[in-house]
């Protein structure tokens, strides 16, 4: 693996599709969940070769407290047996992993194996493994404008210093979204990370994410990579504006 720098990808992942590539083969839904997890390990071991830098994955956001109990139970306890089995590799590797999102809802069991794990590989260079678990885009950002609030203020913050406090609460960190992609052939973001993906590259695959390989990853960035990321500019080259009575 190559040294991950400040210029490298920050790239977010939202993995969709567990379900239904169980339900097609006939499967618990669980079972989609649990093949799920050797997707997360291609993809976080050939991120680094790929220039990924950040690697934020969405596992369960807020809205996913509404699927039947036993589902949530399952997804909880398969998260908590990926870090357990994976943090010595994480480690080894060079990956800091970290998980956003609330803690206050997520069970002890699983809370206390995030904590070990975050604080096992504190100092991974290689790479920063982000999972997003009890996330909410639109809480965060809520959250992150009530911190910015100083009621001791006598004059109001201007708009353009509250964007600075945001984005610098939002971001610090990790750096905006550089490449978002989205497994399971569906197109909308699901409130994930909508503050840091405001100029994002977007990528949507049909491919359910247990299918989801190195090869897909690789295709993914090599199609961001030829993008013309332009952020409210011009073209690098534009071409003339044809005149009047010009034929072409």
């Amino acid at each position: 693996m190559q040294s991950t720098s400040r210029s490298g990808l920050h790239v977010a992942i939202i993995m969709d599709g567990n379900g239904r590539w169980a339900n097609r083969r006939g499967l618990p839904r669980v079972a989609g969940h649990r093949e799920g997890v050797a997707a997360v390990r291609r993809v976080v071991e050939h991120a680094p070769a790929l220039g990924i830098r950040v690697l934020t994955l969405y596992a369960f956001s807020s809205d996913n407290w509404a699927r039947p109990a036993q589902e949530v139970q399952s997804i909880f306890w398969i998260i908590r047996a990926f870090l357990r089995l994976e943090c010595e590799r994480l480690r080894q590797q060079g990956v800091r992993l970290e998980v956003i999102g609330r803690r206050d809802r997520i069970p002890k069991p699983l809370l206390r194996e995030i904590e070990h794990t975050e604080f096992a590989t504190a100092s991974g260079q290689m790479l920063h493994l982000r999972i997003a678990i009890d996330y909410s885009s639109r809480s965060a950002i809520a959250s992150a404008a009530a911190t910015a609030v100083d009621p001791s203020l006598s004059t109001p913050l201007t708009a353009d210093q509250m964007r600075a406090i945001m984005t610098q609460a939002l971001t610090s960190d990790c750096g905006e979204v550089d490449l978002l992609i989205r497994t399971g052939g569906e197109k909308r973001l699901s409130d994930y990370l909508l503050w840091e993906s405001a100029y994002a590259e977007l990528v949507f695959t049909g491919r359910m994410w247990p299918d989801f390989d190195a090869q897909d990853l690789e295709s993914a960035v090599n199609e961001f990579r030829h993008r013309e990321r332009r952020f409210g500019a011009i073209p690098s080259v534009a071409s003339p504006l044809p005149q009047v009575g010009d034929a072409r």
